[in-house]
């Protein structure tokens, strides 16, 4: 049966580029297919409560720079354990048929699903009993497995590298040691990036548990050679070695206070006066980067050409610089994690960022300035004269 109607829904975290998605996939499908665009609201949510409405170019003009999406977006609207309340009491309800039945009632032929891993979990359960759908990455975690980059990530990591950069200037100014805690979850993307993008001393990741003691003697060394100041990228899902990861709302899993509990511990044992700045949602907002517009809109239009060539269950990707696709299953195996014996890890440390895994610090990590003010100051105390001929 060709296809006449296909459907849109934002689920998971929102970030930016959604809004370039969901207008290259209407654009695409009515210009090249002459297909009608149904938007879903709210994720899955919106099939639940019919909260579903009409695409056309008028609702996608001047979106693409926009942040956030036009159609709402939730992480607690799963159709296979949706809250219900029953009897004063909020149990877990399998309402996928449900949602099933509005798909067919609405006459959308297929789905495209943008979402993180969460909702692409989703996705392969509603194609187990039979739904259309094909998979568009997103997430600013950058942790889906089988494309190098998701859409919102090059957005999330130029915030927090400018607020990094910003933050040089006055822990220089003041000689404190900051500490800036970025989102990521499970996944040391955005620290590793923004931390290295930011000339940052110290990265604190998730799949490198840490100890102190390198961290501090970093710091330290740092203030003899008269750098007396030191930033510190710690990821939200950070954690000491034999300790365990920080919990704002453990029941809701939601990660947040890593940032915190380093700063304390550091001015502890270092006496330097340390500050934390979390940077929460403000990595999630605004406008999103020429990057990720593009990217967004590259994923879009090849969803759209994957639904014409009846390529359901498949996620797009980016593989290097060319788009390709992957099955979803294959996508959600497993968590994209920093790998920690990779390229971008071994940058790190032959620029002198500490991971805390050390087990001691070596001066010679020290970056260049502090070696060259190093240099200067044992040429001041007379400690060894350039001018002296060797014995």
């Amino acid at each position: 049966m060709p296809v006449k109607r296909i459907g849109i829904s934002t689920g998971g975290g929102d970030c930016a580029g959604l809004n370039a998605v969901i207008r290259a996939v209407v654009l695409t499908a009515l210009n090249q297919f002459q297909w009608e665009v149904i938007g879903i609201e709210d994720g899955y949510d919106g099939l639940l409560n019919d909260h579903c409405r009409r695409l056309d170019y008028k609702d996608v003009r001047g979106i693409l720079s926009l942040g956030g999406t036009i159609l709402g977006t939730t992480n607690r609207g799963n159709p296979f354990r949706y809250p219900t309340k029953v009897n004063d009491h909020v149990v877990m309800v399998d309402r996928s048929d449900e949602l099933i039945q509005k798909i067919h009632s609405l006459g959308l032929d297929a789905l495209v699903v943008i979402g993180g891993d969460g909702s692409l979990r989703i996705a392969l359960e509603l194609i187990a009993k039979g739904v259309k759908l094909v998979g568009v990455p997103k997430t600013i975690d950058n942790d889906i497995e089988g494309t190098d980059m998701t859409f919102g990530f090059d957005t999330a990591l130029s915030i927090a590298t400018d607020a990094i950069d910003r933050l040089h200037t006055t822990a220089e100014s003041h000689h404190r040691v900051m500490i800036v805690e970025v989102m990521g979850r499970t996944a040391g993307w955005i620290a590793l990036h923004a931390g290295l993008a930011g000339s940052a001393h110290a990265i604190l990741i998730p799949e490198i548990p840490f100890r102190y003691e390198p961290i501090c003697d970093m710091i330290l060394a740092r203030t003899k050679y008269g750098r007396r100041f030191s930033i510190i990228v710690v990821a939200e899902g950070a954690m000491p070695l034999g300790g365990e990861a920080v919990y704002r709302d453990k029941i809701a899993n939601r990660l947040g206070g890593i940032g915190q509990v380093v700063a304390d511990e550091i001015a502890n044992r270092t006496g330097k006066e340390t500050r934390v700045t979390v940077l929460g949602h403000i990595q999630r907002g605004g406008s999103p980067t020429a990057f990720d517009r593009l990217l967004a809109t590259r994923f879009g239009a090849a969803a759209v050409h994957l639904i014409a060539r009846e390529q359901f269950g498949q996620m797009v990707a980016l593989q290097g610089s060319r788009l390709t696709h992957l099955p979803i299953a294959k996508a959600v195996e497993r968590l994209k994690l920093v790998p920690v014996d990779g390229e971008l890890a071994q940058t790190a440390r032959d620029t002198g960022v500490v991971f805390g895994d050390e087990a001691v610090f070596d001066e010679t990590m020290l970056d260049a300035t502090s070696q060259a003010r190093r240099a200067h100051d044992l040429r001041d105390s007379g400690a060894f004269d350039t001018n002296r001929q060797n014995p």
